[in-house]
């Protein structure tokens, strides 16, 4: 029996441009940039001596740089997911970078398999680019995840703050001191916006469209409402607490409910392709009788056709919105 190396070898070539994105990102920008870090990004930033007008320079520029590059041709793909990630390289700086993790996995390919100089190149595209989007993908997942986790908290800190006797934009900056990123950076740039003039209710609105956000555009009216027609803010911002609370426990229950048919789906998504790699690693000459016959290649991308028909049909079966 023929065992070939050249599937496992590009799934570890994909595994690494996904690492070296990760590696390249975390030390361009420290380790405050990374979601887990306990002090947010911009307290850090101001400690080690940053400038306050400089470091939300800095801030806003990187919320926007990704929505003002959308003309790039190819990049509107990764400018929405990139921006809810709230990415820190600019858009030429991740253009580079696609093509230095092509280059990369052109690089590994030549080494590690016989593919033809046509093959190795496209893959070594699909795998730069690729690799970037999974990386970005993740990363504004998890980015909007705990951004929906720590709201309800934060919330709460405001209440608690606004019944013993704080204004708002002081019970904002108390979430910017006390609440870890992401959440804690997105309101220390409402309070310096806020110090520099601009109304908190709209500031609030911009970043629940940058979100795409509900619970956020919650927030946003119940301040803009309380703005135009008075009312007890600290009542109000209790409510909506508990408010996305319920939401968040029904999310997490429905996510409960639907886990089963969630990894059936994913098991009868991935397990075609699963079956084609193991083939390929343990019988290499597997299709070599049909290779060459007529039929070959039309099957093949009948057979690719399905799979991803198979795969969007099953992700709109468990994508259950709350």
């Amino acid at each position: 029996m023929q065992i070939s190396a050249e599937p496992l070898i590009y799934g570890l070539i994909f595994v690494s441009v996904l690492v070296l994105v990760e590696g390249l990102y975390l030390t361009v920008f420290g380790r405050s940039i990374s979601l887990n870090s306990k002090l947010n990004r911009r307290l850090e930033m101001l400690e080690k001596g940053g400038n306050r007008e400089e470091v939300l320079e800095q801030l806003r520029k990187e919320m926007s740089q990704h929505v003002n590059a959308r003309g790039i041709p190819l990049y509107s793909m990764l400018s929405d997911k990139a921006q809810k990630a709230n990415i820190a390289f600019s858009p030429k700086q991740l253009i580079m970078i696609m093509v230095l993790l092509s280059g990369v996995a052109f690089m590994g390919l030549t080494m590690g398999t016989e593919a033809a100089l046509p093959v190795r190149a496209l893959v070594a595209v699909v795998m730069g680019v690729g690799g970037v989007y999974v990386w970005i993908n993740n990363k504004a997942k998890k980015r909007l995840a705990l951004i929906e986790e720590q709201l309800p908290d934060a919330v709460e800190l405001m209440v608690r703050s606004l019944k013993v006797g704080h204004p708002f934009i002081s019970a904002i900056n108390i979430v910017a001191r006390e609440v870890a990123d992401p959440l804690g950076s997105e309101f220390g740039i409402i309070a310096d916006e806020a110090a520099y003039g601009r109304d908190v209710s709209e500031a609030l609105k911009d970043l629940a469209e940058r979100m795409d956000m509900q619970d956020l555009r919650f927030l946003a009216v119940a301040v803009t409402i309380q703005q135009q027609s008075g009312g007890n803010l600290a009542e109000i911002l209790a409510g909506l607490a508990a408010v996305i609370r319920a939401r968040f426990k029904l999310f997490r229950r429905v996510k409960a409910i639907t886990a089963e048919a969630k990894w059936s789906g994913m098991f009868l998504s991935g397990f075609p392709i699963a079956a084609i790699l193991m083939i390929s690693v343990l019988k290499p000459d597997y299709y070599d009788s049909v290779k060459q016959t007529a039929f070959f290649i039309p099957a093949a991308l009948a057979v690719g056709v399905f799979l991803v028909t198979n795969v969007i049909f099953m992700r709109m079966m468990v994508n259950i919105k709350v």
